[in-house]
Formats: structure tokens, C-alpha cells, sequence
């Protein structure tokens, strides 16, 4: 299985020198739209400056590095992407759990897994908070992908890790035209590897939740009843189990911008996510309580305006290495024009749905 996506040459936007591969020209493309400014939206629903509520969860990204070349990926993560976090920005991550009390670390990539350190990281932040929840964003085929990752699901248990995975669906035809050729069927059976060791299983406390994001240009349905659906249809047709699934938004950054381009699909799904902004879902956006640090330690508000190089508004805590988080509180967050996907509707983060 492993096999038949590692035969699937796909390479990344970065490698095939299109100019979305770059933030500025994606910046670009996105503010020359005619849709109102996602700023004078907030300030029109009392949101703007948006300011942080809290901070309690540290995501990490552990480099571009992934075994999958995915149609929508905002992160353009690939084989060919050979940025990753190298161990002595890990030990700095290290430190600033230390430091402060982060309730939840968020690792994610590319593939984390395919970070050379990753296992040593994981343990080191085990070390220093034995209570915090560590959270790993598998793509799942990473687990079927090489003889060296197929104890990852017991690696998983026992350092104690919700695996929050990559489903875009439960049938292979529109998993597979996502996310590559044989994906599903390495997916289920990393699903079915992780559901032996508890992972998913009902009463048990070793979390498995699934990600969803629609396969075109247009929001996700209801996340509670895509759940339903998913569990009944997994459970029916390959006996997996799992707890949550999460519906999330694709945000116009990177491959999916390109689709969406491709597809000529940009203007009216911009123009939908304007229309469904929600301020209730912008008032419980991810970025007001967490931070996203980049492979290189850069400092950003979130996972997606790292993909844009939208760096904190708070010169003197830029970097993992001089991280402060009064000032960080304390900090502006900086928005752009794809941060309507994250308020349309439901809302959407690495959790789901925020309204």
C-alpha cells in the first residue's frame, strides 16, 4: 500500500516554481478581491483590534517534510520540502514549556512523525509536563508508509497522545482524489492499528479524532452530522471506531488557493465565506489562545498566517528563543483576508467547528 503513494510523484508548488508557492503573491491575489476587508468586518462587529483571550497551547510546526502531496494542503507540505525544526529549535520549544504553563502542545507539519527528533521531542515535553495534553496531527498513511513508523500507534499510547487524523471522507474515490492514490486504504489501516491499541474505542481514553474538509469550493456541512455519518459508515463497512470528528474549513492559502484559481471557483468562494462571517465564530477564533511557531522558531499567530509569513505584532518576542508571553497577551493579532474562512459559518480551527 505504502507502495503505491510513494510511486505517485506529485511534487510541491515550491518545487515546481509557481509563484504561489510565495506569501507575498498569495497576499496579493487575495487582496486584490473586491470582497470588504476582513478588518472592517471585525470592526464593524466590535472585534477589531482582535486581541488574545488567553494562551494556553503551543502548536508546533515540525517542518514541511510529509510523505503525502495533498490537492488542498495550505501548508504545500511534500517529499520534496526539506525544511524541518532541528533539534536545537526543539530544545528551545523544550524550554519555553519550561517556562510556561501550556496546557496543550499542537504538533503538526508536513508529517511531525517525519521529524528525525520527533520521538525524542515527544518524550522531552512528556519530562518537563507530565499533565499537558500533546496532541500529533497524523495524516495516518505516515504510519503505513515505512517499516519505521509502524510502531507509531504504540509509541502514541505510551507517552500518552491524541492523534488527531486525516479523513477527508470514509469512501476511497474521493479520499484517494484528494490526498493520492491508495490513501484511503492505507488510512483505514492505520485506523484499524490505532483501534488495536485502544485508540478510538469506546470508554477508552486514548483519543482518536478525525479531520474533514470538503473536496471542493464550498463550506463543510453540519460536523455533527458528518460525525454520524462517518462513524456509522467506517464502523459498517471496515469495524473502525473513533470520538470526534473535526469539520474544518479550507482557507484560500497555497494548494487550495491554486485550486481554487484552477477551477475558477476564487471569487465565488470568497465571496461565500464573506457572506456566511459569523461573529460569534470570530469571537472563539484559534489564534486568541494559542501560538504557532514555525520550523524555524518564528513566532506567528497561527498555523495559516505562518503559511503567509504573517509574523506576531510583538517585535520583542518574535522567536521561540526570547519568547514572552505577557507581551504576546497583550499583542494585536494580525488578519488578513483569509481569515474568513476561519468565521463563516460554524467557524473552523484545529478543533472544529468554534460556534
Amino acid at each position: 500500500m505504502s507502495e503505491v503513494i510513494k510511486k505517485k510523484k506529485v511534487k510541491s508548488l515550491k518545487a515546481l516554481g509557481d509563484q504561489l508557492a510565495q506569501s507575498e503573491y498569495q497576499l496579493r491575489v487575495l487582496n486584490e478581491l473586491e470582497e470588504e476587508k476582513f478588518s472592517v468586518k471585525l470592526k464593524e462587529t466590535g472585534l477589531f483590534p482582535l486581541k488574545p483571550t488567553r494562551i494556553d497551547t503551543l502548536q508546533i510546526n515540525m517542518g514541511k517534510m510529509c510523505n503525502q502531496v495533498c490537492q488542498h494542503c495550505h501548508v504545500d507540505a511534500g517529499p520534496d520540502r526539506k525544511e524541518i525544526m532541528t533539534k536545537k529549535t526543539l530544545q528551545l520549544c523544550i524550554d519555553a514549556l519550561q517556562k510556561y504553563d501550556f496546557k496543550t502542545v499542537d504538533l503538526t507539519g508536513g508529517a511531525p512523525e517525519m521529524n528525525p527528533d520527533f520521538r525524542w521531542f515527544v518524550a522531552e515535553i512528556r519530562k518537563v509536563n507530565t499533565t499537558c495534553t500533546i496532541i500529533v496531527r497524523s495524516n495516518l498513511t505516515i504510519i503505513r508508509a515505512n517499516k519505521k513508523y509502524y510502531d507509531l500507534p504504540q509509541f502514541f499510547k505510551q507517552h500518552h497522545i491524541e492523534v488527531v487524523s486525516s479523513l477527508p471522507y470514509f469512501e476511497a474515490a474521493r479520499t484517494d482524489k484528494q490526498r493520492g492514490d491508495g490513501t484511503f486504504e492505507a488510512s483505514i489501516e492505520a485506523l484499524a492499528m490505532l483501534n488495536k491499541q485502544g485508540y478510538g474505542m469506546p470508554n477508552s481514553d486514548l483519543s482518536l479524532s478525525l479531520v474533514y474538509n470538503p473536496a471542493g469550493a464550498f463550506l463543510p456541512d453540519s460536523q455533527e452530522e458528518l460525525e454520524n455519518t462517518f462513524k456509522q459508515k467506517l464502523k459498517e463497512n471496515f469495524n473502525i471506531e473513533f470520538h470526534k470528528l473535526f469539520a474544518i474549513t479550507n482557507l484560500p492559502i497555497s494548494r487550495y488557493l491554486n485550486y481554487l484559481k484552477l477551477s475558477g471557483n476564487l471569487e465565488d468562494y470568497m465571496e461565500e465565506l464573506v457572506e456566511a462571517y459569523n461573529p460569534i465564530a470570530a469571537e472563539n477564533v484559534m489564534c486568541r489562545s494559542m501560538l504557532s511557531i514555525g520550523w524555524d522558531g518564528y513566532v506567528y499567530d497561527c498555523d495559516f498566517n505562518q503559511m503567509l509569513d504573517l509574523k506576531v505584532n510583538a517585535h520583542n518576542t518574535l522567536h521561540i528563543s526570547n519568547i514572552n508571553i505577557e507581551e504576546l497577551t497583550n499583542r494585536n493579532i494580525i488578519v488578513n483576508q483569509h481569515c474568513y474562512g476561519c468565521t463563516a459559518g460554524a467557524g473552523s480551527s484545529c478543533g472544529g467547528e468554534v460556534a
